[in-house]
């Protein structure tokens, strides 16, 4: 026995008529939850939708935009203000700048030298 040809419901009765042939439905572009909102005070949340997944840390040098970059897209060499070393391409680390600057005091930091900077004095680059 052949397979049977599937209907797509009642407005489409007919097999021949159905404008999406298949089992597949076509996407749905309304969220599901329409009640659904952002809880209070989540304005990072925003914040880093607007800038492409950055987001803001607070520390006792001030206030900065912070975004991760993964190995995968490290692809050049950068050295390190915290420890003065290299930050080879496709090793994981940090990007980092003030929030309301022009972007010329972005640095990119290992990992744990951000995490630790509040615990740091001047390191100066060796000669």
């Amino acid at each position: 026995m052949g397979r049977r040809a599937r209907s797509c419901g009642p407005l489409w009765g007919v097999p021949g008529d159905c404008p999406y042939p298949g089992t597949v439905s076509p996407r749905r572009n309304t969220p599901r939850r329409r009640g659904a909102s952002r809880p209070p005070g989540d304005d990072d949340a925003v914040f880093r939708r607007v800038t492409g997944a950055e987001r803001r840390e607070t520390g006792p040098d001030g206030e900065w935009a912070v975004r991760r970059i993964t190995g995968a897209a490290a692809t050049k060499t950068y050295r390190c203000p915290g420890c003065q070393q290299e930050i080879p391409p496709a090793m994981p680390h940090v990007v980092a700048w003030r929030p309301f600057g022009d972007g010329e005091d972005r640095r990119h930091w290992h990992s744990s030298c951000w995490e630790r900077r509040a615990d740091r004095g001047v390191r100066f680059p060796r000669r």
